[in-house]
């Protein structure tokens, strides 16, 4: 497969800092229980339904932090909370729409420089280019990132997308997280020779596949392609080789589909782990400040809890009015049609 460029001039790729590593830790840390806690509150009947991430925690805080939020826009799917985390997206109004109380989020796309959440596979591809090749029209130097996972990569949509990118050389990054499983079918049997970097050189587009157990070297990979991108260099794509440890939704069960042995070798270190020792090691950070940064994650997830709970139902006629910039006789027919019949109005 094709290999990145370096960096233009005048955009180094420079080394983390102590503080920014650690920051990655506590980002990681946060992502973790706020997942793990999403899943107990999908269980207590808190929100309808949740996409775990646990074990891809890496993957996308390490990505996620490398995005500019001056100039990108990131384009996520329906598991991209550790993206959205990392980007600074207030998490009660990103897991409102998990609540189902707003369709889009309370957060705001423009602000937060996060797309709303994208449940249709591979649905936001597209989109990411077409933004992305608004940035090039406008002579600005935003890039996209597109997220979406092995499954989704067999989708006509993610094709089509890698062609007008290569064609147009659109800056877009296509964020590929294997995580070795398309719901319950491994990528073995649905992605043709087992690597999706591979397909990108059929489009010219540049491609990698990089540890995506390993934060650190996310971030470089990541930054290295927005670079290529700005750069005016065309659509970069990179794969992070990861796992997904736990169910692919909560209504899913793997254990139908792999044993918890099968989970446990194939699985690999546990990337929070994992970075907890390579800090440990270099003597970046010790004991208390890993038992902080715990803490610190307790705190925001019986936080973002709370917030959950008190978020009220949004009124049903919220439904018509955010359709079409102007409204429709079809439309306005549906919304008096639903007055009636749920307000007797």
């Amino acid at each position: 497969m094709g290999t990145l460029p370096p960096p233009p001039p005048g955009e180094p790729a420079a080394p983390l800092t102590p503080d920014e590593l650690r920051e990655l830790y506590s980002l990681m840390v946060t992502v973790r229980h706020l997942d793990t806690s999403a899943v107990a509150w999908q269980r207590q009947g808190i929100i309808p339904g949740y996409a775990p991430e646990l074990g891809q925690e890496a993957a996308q805080v390490g990505s996620g932090y490398a995005v500019d939020l001056s100039r990108d826009f990131v384009f996520p799917t329906y598991r991209e909370m550790g993206v959205a985390r990392a980007m600074g997206v207030d998490m009660v109004s990103y897991m409102a729409t998990h609540k189902a109380t707003w369709h889009g989020g309370l957060y705001n796309p423009l602000e937060s420089r996060l797309a709303p959440i994208q449940a249709v596979v591979a649905g936001s591809v597209l989109h990411a280019v077409g933004w992305a090749h608004g940035q090039t029209l406008d002579h600005k130097d935003g890039v996209a990132l597109s997220y979406f996972g092995d499954g989704a990569s067999s989708q006509g949509d993610v094709h089509e997308a890698m062609n007008f990118a290569a064609v147009l050389k659109a800056p877009v990054v296509f964020f590929v997280q294997n995580n070795g499983w398309a719901i319950s079918v491994p990528t073995e049997r649905q992605v043709a020779g087992g690597s999706v970097a591979a397909r990108a050189d059929g489009y010219g587009i540049p491609a990698s596949q990089v540890d995506g157990n390993d934060v650190v070297a996310v971030v470089d990979a990541t930054r290295k392609a927005l670079a290529n991108c700005r750069a005016g260099n065309g659509p970069v794509l990179i794969e992070a080789m990861t796992y997904r440890r736990g169910p692919h939704s909560t209504s899913d069960d793997p254990g139908r589909y792999r044993s918890l042995q099968e989970e446990h070798d194939d699985a690999g270190q546990d990337p929070l782990e994992r970075f907890r020792q390579v800090l440990l090691t270099r003597g970046i950070a010790g004991e208390a400040f890993f038992a902080t940064a715990l803490a610190k994650a307790k705190a925001e997830e019986e936080m973002v809890r709370s917030g959950l709970q008190a978020l009220q139902p949004r009124p049903g006629s919220e439904m018509f009015d955010l359709v079409f910039q102007e409204t429709t006789p079809a439309l306005q027919a549906q919304a008096a049609n639903w007055r009636e019949e749920s307000e007797h109005v």
